[in-house]
């Protein structure tokens, strides 16, 4: 019989969720023996080499580069889990929301103390190489369809674990309190 296929990424956001991921400690060697990785940075694959059965997305969309991603995590994996505030709301990223993508340009590579007086020609990236900035940070599922959501920011690794052990092994998924609240 063979093991669920999982891929992961990393959007828009910190990389914090992963790290919660690798928290489950010695549960990862659990892990191991239950499901195959594919295109993560836990092993290092960087494309698709199969369809995977879950799909792990941590970030929100703030470029055109996440949002094609996604689009391919979408299309390569049967469930998509949004993990993280940044996936489910935009996060952090998502507070340039309320401000013109041209202000944000300018105070970054502009007006910003670190780059006045390093930037004379007042020169903002355009390279056709440079994924396109979006008009603001979109939540993974205002993208594509998303099939679970876990909370926190990051999340707790007791709830990432109890959640893809659910899965992979056809349990339900039970979240008690504990696993869920912030405090």
């Amino acid at each position: 019989m063979s093991k669920p296929v999982i891929a992961t990424t990393s959007l828009a956001g910190c990389f914090g969720c992963h790290m919660s991921l690798l928290d489950i400690d010695e549960r990862l060697v659990q892990l191991i023996e239950l499901v195959e990785f594919n295109k993560s940075p836990i092993n290092d694959i960087k494309t698709f080499t199969r369809q995977c059965d879950i799909g792990l997305i941590e970030g929100g969309c703030c470029n055109s580069e996440n949002v094609k991603i996604l689009q391919e995590f979408r299309r390569h994996c049967k469930s998509l889990v949004a993990v993280g505030q940044c996936a489910i709301m935009g996060g952090l990223p998502a507070m340039r929301n309320n401000i013109p993508v041209q202000e944000c340009l300018k105070e970054a590579y502009l007006n910003s103390p670190t780059t006045r007086g390093a930037n004379p020609d007042k020169i903002l990236p355009n390279d056709d190489e440079l994924p396109m900035i979006l008009d603001r940070v979109y939540s993974c599922r205002e993208i594509v369809k998303i099939d679970y959501f876990l909370p926190g920011c990051p999340p707790r690794a007791d709830l990432i674990w109890n959640a893809l052990y659910a899965l992979v092994t056809g349990n339900a998924l039970e979240l008690p309190y504990e696993v869920v609240k912030f405090d």
